[in-house]
């Protein structure tokens, strides 16, 4: 199983929790973890630790890139995230597939049967949370693409390479950054829905990317069925999507207690 991340040094604990917690509670156990780096990592020797202790084998991509110096950053949204748009370029060529998270997700379920799903001719598979939010028309309109289902989260993403290859080019999307550059609010999440939407496959939320922010909508949209003894059941990813982050210590939502238990026990393991 391929992953992918992109981070800095700012979240080395997360990756690992993230890490673990997809060890723990999927079937394959084969894992190859590519993560993507502005710069060396000052925790590489940590993660290099972690992953063999883990046994997955652990690869990390390095860019040299000024392809989005330009591009809109914060402090929340670093140049690093641009890089899953253009990941193809500095992974092996021999991979067909690999899947994408942001490391602020635990998988408390199988990750097998995502993995392996049939995209037929799509370029990536992911959730929309507009189920729960009002704004998809409003989206379709900011972003300039009206073919596509839905707003898809880039914080879960399956990605077919071969298609993705084939079709994802880079002058493309500075180009689009260029032009939309004020009204992109969530950087590259917006680039990818208004550049690629229609091209993307629609995956359940609430069992692949499940918005911890949002139990009590996802409870009254399921007319009562998905309560949490539904969610630790067959939820595959919980996102704790937003600023509230379940490492920080004035996190007290209804998830933070399981985040803390997958924390401590890879603290453990240092």
């Amino acid at each position: 199983m391929n992953l992918l991340f992109a981070i800095d040094n700012r979240v080395t604990e997360q990756l690992l929790t993230s890490l673990y917690s997809i060890k723990q509670n999927t079937r394959d156990q084969n894992f190859s973890v590519y993560v993507i780096q502005d710069k060396k990592l000052a925790d590489t020797n940590k993660i290099e630790r972690f992953c063999k202790l883990e046994k997955m084998s652990y690869h990390p991509i390095i860019i040299n890139d000024t392809k989005f110096d330009n591009a809109p950053v914060t402090d929340r949204y670093p140049k690093t995230i641009y890089y899953r748009l253009l990941a193809y370029k500095y992974l092996p060529k021999t991979l067909k597939r690999i899947l994408y998270l942001d490391v602020d997700i635990l998988v408390i379920n199988d990750l097998s049967k995502l993995y392996k799903l049939d995209m037929k001719d799509y370029w990536y598979a992911a959730a929309s949370h507009t189920a729960l939010d009002v704004t998809d028309s409003l989206n379709k309109i900011r972003l300039g693409n009206y073919d596509t289902e839905g707003y898809y989260n880039s914080g879960v993403m399956l990605m077919n390479l071969p298609a993705i290859r084939e079709h994802v080019k880079a002058e493309d999307i500075v180009g689009y950054i260029r032009i939309k550059n004020l009204a992109l609010f969530l950087p590259d999440q917006d680039v990818l829905n208004g550049l690629y939407g229609q091209h993307i496959m629609k995956i359940p939320d609430e069992v692949y990317n499940y918005d911890a922010r949002m139990n009590p909508l996802y409870f009254a949209k399921s007319n009562g069925e998905w309560d949490i003894d539904w969610v630790i059941n067959h939820t595959v990813i919980l996102h704790f999507c937003g600023r509230d982050k379940p490492w920080r210590p004035e996190y007290k939502e209804r998830f933070s207690g399981l985040y803390k238990h997958y924390a401590h026990r890879v603290k453990r393991l240092h």
